[in-house]
């Protein structure tokens, strides 16, 4: 049965413009700018950034304003946006060796070169609200500077144990371009270039969420977290016209290097394997997720059977896109009329035969 549908283009434009009366809240309440959210909800923005693909902490704050805080829907803006964007050139890759670090803690090694860093961090804290927080005008007390300048360079702590033979080394790779998810489609089995990249951009609680079970039993990782680093890196191109390097920005980083479990035979020596995670901003949860599931994939490379869902790259990489997740599950709002009273029809036509016990015709 066929069902009009009248009346819906205005019903669209008057549901949009009472959209933008919600987003705006009381106009007696300043309106939020975002710079305010840049500044003040710099995490917040920081995901954003990750699941669009894009870094841009402006954009990410516009989007999240947009968005009425909702993290999903502003990387969905910011992934729509980025589409539009000319790609000038490819960096080098970034050397977080050189991260100008704001906070880098090891939980393998007391003692490490350059120090542990606390750095800006919820670790610690009583989790208790702040009301001094719940007006406006409030001013922090400043924190002491080090007495002593951060190394400018600080080896990854996962170079000690490379340097003793007791963590295995990093794959070298084979030289080729790495792939790009933003232009081929995924066919599996991909490599850990792709997945990774995927991991990047996934969602997070997703990507955190199967992370965890990883460490309940899903996916035999027994982490240990060997370094998380935050800070900025230099971005740097190399135009081939110019034959040198230039510096054309930065960027805030989290990385996280996990040292898990070990692996040896008969004839080789037994030693620590290794999970990656690298996210825009200052992103914690994200990357720890990112390197727990990226060893639980490196599982399934090696031959191990496929035991848990975090091993299993389909699994992990085609529902870690939340804008594909969201594109797919919320299209189910829209009008269905027509599929649902086939349905319907179906249904009523099973029920009558049987109803009336005629097999045949239910079995039709």
């Amino acid at each position: 049965m066929y069902v009009a549908v009248k009346g819906g283009e205005r019903a669209i434009r008057h549901a949009h413009r009472w959209l933008d009366e919600e987003r705006r809240g009381d106009p007696e309440v300043p309106e939020i700018d975002p710079v305010q959210l840049r500044e003040q909800l710099s995490l917040g923005c920081g995901r954003v950034m990750n699941e669009g693909s894009l870094y841009d902490p402006d954009l990410a704050a516009l989007a999240l304003k947009q968005a009425r805080g909702d993290m999903v829907e502003a990387a969905f803006l910011l992934r729509a946006f980025r589409t539009t964007l000319p790609r000038l050139a490819n960096s080098v890759p970034v050397e977080t060796a050189a991260m100008r670090v704001v906070r880098r803690v090891s939980a393998t090694f007391k003692d490490i070169p350059g120090g542990q860093i606390l750095g800006p961090t919820f670790d610690y804290t009583h989790r208790l609200l702040d009301e001094d927080l719940a007006g406006t005008g409030s001013r922090p007390e400043a924190a002491a500077e080090a007495g002593e300048p951060v190394e400018p360079h600080m080896p990854r702590v996962l170079d000690l144990l490379d340097a003793d033979g007791m963590i295995e080394r990093e794959d070298p790779g084979t030289g080729d371009e790495p792939a790009d998810l933003t232009r081929e489609p995924l066919l599996f089995p991909v490599g850990r270039d792709a997945w990774l990249q995927n991991l990047a951009r996934g969602d997070e609680g997703f990507v955190f969420a199967l992370g965890y079970s990883t460490q309940r039993g899903f996916g035999r990782t027994h982490p240990f977290v060997g370094e998380l680093r935050v800070g900025t890196v230099d971005l740097v191109v190399e135009p081939e016209e110019l034959g040198f390097p230039i510096v054309i920005g930065e960027l805030e980083l989290t990385e996280c290097e996990m040292v898990n479990q070990f692996l040896g035979s008969k004839t080789e020596a037994p030693k620590f394997t290794r999970g990656y995670g690298l996210s825009f901003g200052h992103q914690e949860r994200k990357a720890m997720g990112m390197a727990l599931v990226d060893r639980a994939l490196r599982n399934a490379e090696g031959g191990d059977e496929v035991a848990a869902p975090a091993m299993d790259q389909e699994f992990v990489l085609y529902h870690s896109d939340n804008v594909q997740a969201s594109g797919f599950v919320e299209h189910l709002k829209l009008p269905h009329y027509v599929d649902f009273q086939g349905e319907m029809e179906t249904i009523r036509k099973m029920r009558r035969a049987a109803a009336s016990g005629d097999a045949a015709e239910a079995a039709e």
